[in-house]
């Protein structure tokens, strides 16, 4: 008896687990960078790094059920944009089982902000938070091999415009590293600091000043 219990216990746990998993779904949207419209793309998925489950979409938005505890990669290609990637972890689900990433389109030429990135106030150092943002830059670049960046800091105008401007700097090193250290070659990333001369708000508030305290990523060759 206390066999078959225990038997029972375990179906219905993996069952339980199973019916989970069918119903965790990645959902997002295809998005201009700087209209914040829709863009109809062709979307491809894929479990990450193997590619054994895949799928295609031709559409702005995109939505497919996750299986297992393996990560998706999601590409999306439009016409007169670079290719945009996002990494879908399971992880990462929310209240109503779901994953949301949105992928956000930029022209050559055009910047978009990284904002994923996290930094203390007044420091260099990348919060750990951060890297599952750059490691979707690196999936890019490594699916887009002549891809080419620049990488450009920005701080609010508060303080020391030397210090703004070194701080700045910092910043972009720090993120350029971590984009090395993931197997992007040198020469494929380069910085550009601008301390508080560049502010996207004008306004003296907590608000503004966290908006322009920012990195750029500027799409230089493709």
């Amino acid at each position: 008896m206390k066999i078959l219990l225990a038997c029972l216990i375990l179906i219905s746990s993996i069952s339980f687990r199973a019916a989970t998993a069918q119903e965790i779904k990645a959902e997002g949207k295809v998005m201009d960078a700087v209209t914040k419209k829709g863009v109809k793309a062709k979307i491809q998925y894929k479990s990450y790094p193997t590619g054994s489950i895949s799928g295609r979409f031709n559409d702005s938005t995109f939505s497919f059920g996750i299986f297992g505890s393996s990560k998706y990669q999601i590409t999306a290609d439009a016409e007169g944009y670079i290719s945009g990637t996002a990494l879908v972890d399971p992880k990462d689900i929310d209240s109503n089982n779901r994953v949301i990433r949105d992928i956000v389109l930029t022209k050559k030429g055009q910047t978009i902000v990284l904002d994923h990135l996290i930094f203390e106030q007044g420091k260099a150092l990348i919060n750990s938070k951060s890297f599952p943002g750059l490691d979707e830059v690196v999936v890019m670049m490594k699916d887009n091999s002549k891809l080419e960046i620049q990488l450009e800091g920005h701080t609010d105008n508060q303080g020391n415009a030397a210090k703004n401007m070194e701080l700045s700097q910092e910043r972009v090193d720090n993120v350029k590293k971590y984009l090395v250290s993931k197997g992007i070659a040198k020469d494929r990333v380069k910085t550009k600091a601008f301390g508080g001369t560049k502010p996207l708000e004008n306004a003296n508030t907590p608000e503004a000043r966290v908006k322009n305290r920012r990195v750029e990523m500027r799409i230089l060759k493709d």
